[in-house]
């Protein structure tokens, strides 16, 4: 559900824009009006992505709270994409929205570089699902469920990679760094790269989420209308989703999933109680 203090996300055609502060420790993401920026500090550009692999190594993603499973494109594990479908973008969308209804708002965004990480293209579904599976169960021996979608790309010099949205609990962001090296060992079998893993905070800090539930929220609609970029314009204009299209490229399997407690099953079932 949208704040009722939020009539209007600022967009990214009328000089809003998503930026990164890279002098911050956790390397933030905010909402703020376009300005002149020099180089070490751009906003996202339409022909590039600030989120995409930099020099940060703190990542994480996530998995559903309790059982684990994944809702979303019940792609073949074989099957290729070029684009995500009308379909997937309305359920990354209300899957977004769910996050909060059920007070597991996404509080990081997070990208796994596998290409850099030597993850072949049609390996790349198996070794996504295999870091938030490590994930879930991390955070549930913590006692901490979670939340999470992703969106599979491959484009550009970065070659393929994962974006996530997660809700992360703050306290245990940086216990994560250690950890999230050690599944990527495991999973790939090779040392970890510098470069390979970048997370960030929706909002630009930590805990905006409680600290500032409206511009947060606004945030995170922007950082869903990024990762959802390969859809074709016409799909994301429907959508509300203020970003240009910018073709994602080829992916082998599943292009996109959530987690099960929001996805269309839970989110139906959640409605039907409210009824």
């Amino acid at each position: 559900m949208m704040p009722a203090a939020v009539s209007r996300i600022p967009r990214a055609r009328d000089g809003g824009a998503l930026k990164l502060h890279r002098g911050a420790t956790f390397g933030e993401v905010s909402i703020a009006p376009l300005q002149p920026q020099s180089p070490a500090n751009a906003p996202f550009a339409r022909s590039g992505t600030a989120l995409a692999i930099n020099n940060l190594t703190l990542g994480v993603a996530a998995q559903s709270a309790g059982k684990p499973g994944r809702g979303g494109a019940r792609n073949r594990g074989n099957r290729p994409s070029h684009e995500l479908k009308q379909g997937q973008i309305a359920n990354l969308s209300a899957s977004e929205g769910h996050s909060r209804n059920i007070g597991l708002p996404f509080t990081r965004m997070i990208t796994i570089h596998w290409k850099a990480a030597g993850v072949p293209l049609e390996g790349m579904a198996a070794a996504t699902g295999l870091f938030i599976d490590y994930l879930t169960r991390w955070l549930a021996r913590r006692g901490h469920r979670i939340a999470w979608l992703w969106v599979h790309e491959n484009a550009g010099d970065k070659g393929w990679h994962c974006h996530v949205l997660a809700s992360i609990p703050a306290d245990l962001v940086k216990p994560l760094v250690g950890a999230q090296k050690r599944w990527l060992r495991t999973i790939t079998g090779k040392p970890y790269k510098a470069k390979v893993i970048r997370s960030d905070p929706i909002g630009g800090r930590l805990r905006l989420e409680t600290g500032n539930p409206v511009l947060h929220f606004a945030n995170a609609r922007a950082a869903l209308a990024y990762i959802c970029k390969g859809a074709p314009q016409a799909v994301l204009d429907t959508a509300g989703l203020d970003r240009q299209h910018k073709p994602q490229g080829l992916i082998i399997g599943r292009r996109c999933s959530t987690s099960q407690n929001i996805g269309s099953t839970a989110r139906k079932a959640h409605d039907a109680k409210e009824e």
